[in-house]
């Protein structure tokens, strides 16, 4: 399967019609766009990791979180979660990703995973 993920294809989701529970974080829902963001892009691990990150209690604990994967040249990348408000509460180097986009940011709120646009 062919990467089909944009920025561009992102912009347009401003609402979800559908919630998406998450298969293992079962109180972890997501958005259609986040449903995008894994199909299109094949990054289902990033919903994984985000979902699975809120098991940790000093993660869930904080009610905004704005997560940031940044992909490099070399096709490592880093997640970040900050509150929003620039005050890191983790990161995780990823040593290969073949992730379509140089940058994706998603928030987690109300445990609900969406896009910006989406907020």
């Amino acid at each position: 399967m062919t990467k089909t993920l944009t920025k561009t294809d992102l912009a347009h989701f401003t609402g979800t019609e559908q919630i998406w529970r998450h298969s293992l974080v079962r109180h972890i829902v997501y958005t259609d766009g986040v449903q995008h963001v894994a199909e299109a892009g094949e990054a289902y691990w990033l919903i994984d990791k985000v979902a699975c990150a809120q098991l940790e209690p000093h993660i869930r604990a904080q009610e905004f979180q704005l997560w940031t994967l940044t992909v490099k040249d070399d096709l490592s990348a880093t997640l970040v979660c900050t509150d929003g408000n620039g005050t890191e509460i983790a990161t995780e180097t990823i040593s290969y990703t073949d992730f379509p986009l140089p940058e994706l940011k998603l928030y987690v709120t109300n445990n609900t995973i969406l896009l910006p646009s989406e907020y």
